[in-house]
């Protein structure tokens, strides 16, 4: 059962992807959403949101300043308890998982 006044979880979810887009990779005129570098959104029922994301190469430039941004914009959002970063490695990430949007973008479509 949800606590009185709490933040439903989808719409806590919904803000967490409207965050995310606006964290960009800095070598690619796309955030990091649309490029498909999120894996997972788990917003908890204590609110605790983790998101499970990647880089486009474990030699990405940003492996060290991109997680702690992203931990820190879902931090700030109204309902959200806490937020903690898994960078995770597997499945490796390729372009196929970019949204459409993001290839057109990009010229890849």
């Amino acid at each position: 059962m949800e606590a009185e006044g709490a933040r439903p979880k989808q719409a806590i979810e919904a803000d967490v992807v409207d965050a995310l887009k606006t964290v960009y990779d800095p070598e690619i005129p796309v955030d990091i959403y649309e490029l498909g570098l999120i894996y997972n959104i788990d917003v908890r029922d204590d609110r605790s949101v983790e998101v499970r994301l990647t880089l486009t190469s474990p030699m990405c430039p940003v492996a060290g300043s991109l997680p702690p941004e992203v931990e820190a914009k879902v931090a700030q959002i109204a309902g959200v308890k806490s937020a903690s970063v898994d960078l995770v490695w597997e499945p490796p990430w390729n372009p196929s998982m970019m949204s459409e949007a993001a290839k057109l973008e990009l010229g890849m479509d």
